[in-house]
């Protein structure tokens, strides 16, 4: 039977408002494995507004208990290690061997970051004024938009959505078109350990509607992008128009030279 995956907005999975659906394929064979929806600008609206919605509490929410989350989030993926290395190797391509190599980068992570919840630590500083304390406090930011490739579709997730999640920022996640299956395992084990509708929201589709929507979206102040170089520019430079902040991974910096005697 055909497996569907759908957005995920609000702690509720659902259809794109108009519908569609795009394909996932096991590379090897080209078997379909799933019929995915393909999101639009509403429903990046949708999501950005269920974050707006829950940003109060979740900021609020002590910064240990969300690192209890993601550690119960870290704690699943342990359990599931195999199946779901098997699922990157049939959706994404790689060897089983480093398909569990990225789902345990993903536990490392997670169990890494959760600890941070209990070092959100500002400094105290001497003023000029007599009687008065100079005091740094971390805020989060507000709403973050992840944006992941496909080459390593537990890994590269989990690093951007646990660094957001800890310090208190709610999310909208566009995994890649290529590897939205496991992008759905993923967010359904943040579900199952316990993360609040509305503070983690996925929006599966094309790069040129909901990818760009993230970007320009004035309500999502944060933008972290891996890809491509052509792609991270053209999210830099729309971005910089609205004064958001920007981090980017890209491509081509380890160059390969290949001799005359390579096979």
């Amino acid at each position: 039977e055909m497996r569907e995956c759908g957005l995920f907005i609000n702690g509720e999975w659902r259809a794109s408002s108009s519908k569609d659906t795009f394909e996932t394929a096991n590379p090897a064979t080209g078997e379909v494995l799933a019929k995915c929806a393909a999101g639009n600008e509403a429903d990046v609206a949708k999501a950005v507004d269920a974050a707006a919605a829950s940003f109060a509490d979740w900021k609020r929410f002590p910064a240990p208990k969300r690192g209890e989350i993601l550690l119960k989030a870290a704690a699943v993926l342990r359990h599931r290690k195999k199946s779901l290395g098997e699922m990157v190797t049939r959706e994404m391509g790689k060897v089983i061997a480093e398909g569990e190599g990225d789902v345990q980068e993903a536990i490392d992570f997670l169990e890494y970051i959760a600890g941070e919840g209990r070092r959100m630590l500002g400094e105290t500083t001497t003023s000029e004024l007599p009687g008065k304390r100079c005091m740094t406090v971390r805020q989060p930011a507000g709403i973050v938009g992840c944006i992941t490739p496909w080459n390593f579709p537990f890994a590269v997730p989990s690093w951007k959505l646990g660094a957001a999640l800890i310090a208190g920022n709610t999310v909208i996640f566009k995994p890649s078109s290529l590897t939205p299956l496991c992008a759905a395992a993923l967010v359904e084990i943040f579900q199952e350990a316990g993360i609040p509708p509305g503070v983690l929201n996925m929006v599966t589709g094309a790069a040129q509607t909901v990818g760009k929507a993230i970007v320009e979206e004035e309500r999502i102040r944060v933008l972290s992008f891996t890809g491509g170089v052509a792609a991270g520019r053209d999210v830099y430079s729309r971005a910089a128009k609205k004064l958001k902040r920007v981090a980017l991974e890209l491509g081509s910096k380890n160059p390969l030279i290949v001799m005359d005697d390579a096979d």
